[in-house]
Order: structure tokens, then C-alpha cells, then sequence
């Protein structure tokens, strides 16, 4: 079975985003960039899925710039055997995004299609779900484990209070939780090997998406700095100062 993963290439978790000036949006210059977290888990939970014999081939696709090459190259190093970038320098909506990998899917015919839930930067937690509906396959969203039982896929899914499981026909797709697994380092043999791995250059064009966007940000803030807390000295002066606050 061949596994399709999705990858994206964002703002590294440890760094503090800066509003542009203007506010027209996030300043990306000379901002560390890496893989999406949740997309990592997705990663490493294909490798898994190879080692234990159920998946035969890993192929790791991104849709963004150029640069984005390295965060393929970064999954190819973990363990994909190889890539598709389809390279846009500007913004692809999650619709847009979609319809591309529903598109490579055709021509690739993966058994399972795995993505994170949602990408750190724009928290959309869409593209899964859009790939399932154009693709009409079943979904396993949110996932905290994945079993492969002969022609379908049981997923645990983290919900409000609890986790559900659901069994789904292959082939499926399913976003990866947090809690899944823990990603692997990649080894500097396996860095160098991944140099070698092939890694297909495309456009969105080359599968007639088009990707000219619908919607238009007009302003993007920095959050409302949050105000010093006070200390009271008991929990009457507490009630005394929620009262006066509005609040009790």
C-alpha cells in the first residue's frame, strides 16, 4: 500500500511571530522556517506504518515556495523514499491546496493519505477534510492512534472528553493529533542519503488548479497585551475587588 503524506512549510514553533508594520500580515524575513509540527507526526506515523510491513512506499508532497524543498528533504530523511513539490511564492488557500493533492492522488492511487490537522501558521484544519469530500473517501480526523486491519483503517480520534474509534474502508485519509506519536530525528547517513532521493518539481498549473485566492486579509493585529494580575490579601478583599470589577 502506498501512503501519500502531507507536509507544510511554516514558521518554526519556537519562534515569537512579528506583525508586518503595515499589518498586511506575518513578516517572514529572516524568520527560521520548518516542518508543521502535526505534519512531522504524519511523517513518522507513514515510517511506522512501513516498518511494520503495511506500507510500501512513503511519498511526501508540499504545496509552497520553492524553499519548501528543504522541508522535504527533511521528511525524506525520516524515512519517505520520495517527494512532490508544487511550487507557488504566494499563499495557496486550503481549497486550492485540496484540489492539488486530490489531483496527485489521482495519479498516485494511495491506499492511505495522512496529514496533520491543521498547519501552526493559519490553523485552518481544513485540507483533510476538503481531500476526504473531493475524493469521497472516508475520513479519520484528529487521530491519537492508527491500526491498518487488512482492507480498513481503525482510528482513534481525540474528542471533547474522550477518544472515539472509528473503522474506515481503505482508502482513507486520516489528520494526525498531537498525541500520536513522537517524530524521529533524522540521521546525518539518512540526511545525506535524502539528497539523493528523488523529488519532482511541479505547479499548480501542470494539474489545472487554480489558486488565485477568495478571500483577502485585511488586517492582521498583534493579540491585546494581557494586564499585571493583583494580589489580595484574603478572599474577602477578593469578593470586595470582583464586585468593584463588575465581575461578581
Amino acid at each position: 500500500m502506498k501512503a501519500l503524506v502531507c507536509v507544510k512549510r511554516v514558521i518554526d514553533y519556537n519562534v515569537k511571530p512579528r506583525v508586518k508594520a503595515d499589518g498586511t500580515g506575518v513578516d517572514l524575513a529572516n524568520v527560521k522556517m520548518s516542518m508543521n509540527p502535526f505534519d512531522e507526526i504524519a511523517v513518522e506515523e507513514a515510517i511506522r506504518l512501513k516498518e511494520k510491513g503495511v506500507v510500501t512506499e512513503i511519498v511526501a508532497v508540499s504545496v509552497g515556495p520553492a524553499k519548501a524543498q528543504e522541508t522535504l528533504r527533511t521528511a525524506l530523511a525520516m524515512g519517505a523514499d520520495r517527494a512532490i513539490l508544487v511550487v507557488s511564492e504566494t499563499e495557496v488557500e486550503p481549497l486550492a491546496v485540496a484540489k492539488i493533492i486530490k489531483a496527485i492522488a489521482d495519479e498516485e492511487q494511495p491506499g492511505l493519505i495522512i496529514t496533520g490537522k491543521q498547519a501552526i501558521d493559519d490553523d485552518a484544519n481544513q485540507v483533510g477534510q476538503m481531500v476526504a469530500a473531493l475524493l469521497g473517501r472516508p475520513q479519520g480526523t484528529f487521530a491519537n492512534e492508527i491500526a491498518v486491519e487488512g482492507d480498513s483503517v481503525v482510528v482513534k480520534r481525540e474528542i471533547d472528553g474522550g477518544l472515539e474509534t472509528v473503522k474506515l474502508a481503505l482508502p482513507a485519509i486520516v489528520t494526525t493529533d498531537l498525541r500520536l506519536n513522537e517524530p524521529r530525528y533524522a540521521s546525518l547517513p539518512n540526511i545525506m542519503k535524502a539528497k539523493s532521493k528523488p523529488l519532482a518539481s511541479k505547479t499548480p498549473e501542470d494539474y489545472g488548479v487554480d489558486t488565485a485566492p477568495r478571500l483577502k486579509t485585511l488586517k492582521v493585529t498583534e493579540p491585546p497585551v494581557r494586564s499585571a494580575g493583583i494580589k489580595v490579601p484574603d478572599v474577602d478583599a477578593l469578593v470586595a475587588k470582583l464586585k468593584e470589577m463588575g465581575v461578581a
